[in-house]
């Protein structure tokens, strides 16, 4: 018999939020007025997100564009050949890599550095939350190149470094995310799955991680795009042995003349994180009651 969250009864009845007589209408559902406006501001910051990347897409596809012309006067696909050319298919795969590894690590340390901390089972919680939000207060540069002199002389491989700083820089993110999924998280499912016999660790997996999967979802999302983006971590400690896709964009944006190049390297730099973006907005959607 497979646990499930919805075959447990509810830790406890609450009836906040609901109309007197009315137990099936809370008090905070939206109208059809304020539900029309939210979707047109949505739809208005779309826009505004969207638009500069009209011209990366225009800029991708022309062979020839020169002033006074409002568009291209040659159109092809000259941008991405070069990018191909100049590597762009290996540092897309490079970069993807290592923010997946990126994400696969700082995701569950965040979560349990998060729940330690919400639920108060740290030692020091304070030395603890100042040593992990460190990454964040430090200059990148400077902490960057502290820790590089640490790793060359620890002998450690340029792969294994820059993936072990990325993810000390991804973890305040993680943590904070799942921090703040902890506190709001009620234990009393895993207590009445654990009273009705059920063991730790089918409690984790049928309990705990689909109670707070869009948590999960969305400290993984962050990890993902230190390790997806980064560039100056990635040059101090890779020490040009790895080239990821943002070294390749922006040694092509340092150069002069191809602009198709660099068009075509930006929308490759933006469309993963945009794709798992709505990917986890569609889960948050089908996941909110």
């Amino acid at each position: 018999m497979t646990l499930s969250v919805r075959d447990l009864p509810a830790p406890v009845a609450s009836h906040r939020g609901r109309l007197p007589g009315d137990p099936g209408r809370p008090l905070t559902t939206p109208g059809g007025a304020s539900r029309a406006a939210r979707r047109g501001m949505a739809l208005l910051l779309l826009g505004w997100f969207a638009l500069p990347f009209v011209p990366l897409l225009v800029w991708a596809f022309a062979d020839r564009w020169a002033f006074p012309s409002v568009l291209p006067q040659e159109w092809g696909v000259g941008g991405l050949s070069s990018a191909f050319a100049q590597g762009g298919a290996a540092a897309f795969g490079r970069s993807l890599l290592l923010g997946l590894v990126v994400a696969a690590i700082a995701t569950p340390l965040g979560a349990i550095l998060g729940r330690a901390l919400a639920l108060g089972w740290a030692p020091a919680p304070r030395l603890v939350t100042a040593v992990v939000f460190a990454p964040v207060l430090l200059p990148p540069f400077a902490a960057a190149l502290g820790i590089n002199v640490l790793l060359l002389r620890a002998h450690v491989p340029a792969l294994a470094g820059l993936v072990l700083v990325l993810v000390a820089m991804a973890l305040p993110y993680t943590t904070f995310s799942m921090r703040a999924a902890y506190a709001a998280h009620d234990l009393g499912y895993e207590e009445e799955a654990r009273t009705l016999g059920a063991s730790r660790a089918r409690v984790l997996w049928q309990v705990h991680v689909p109670l707070l999967a869009p948590a999960l979802a969305r400290s993984a999302f962050l990890a993902f795009l230190v390790g997806w983006s980064d560039y100056i971590i990635t040059v101090m400690v890779g020490g040009g042995q790895i080239v990821t896709l943002p070294l390749i964009t922006a040694s092509a944006a340092s150069g002069v003349g191809n602009d198709a190049l660099v068009a075509a390297l930006s929308l490759a730099a933006v469309i993963p994180p945009v794709l798992l973006l709505l990917v986890l907005v569609r889960g948050d959607r089908r996941m909110t009651p």
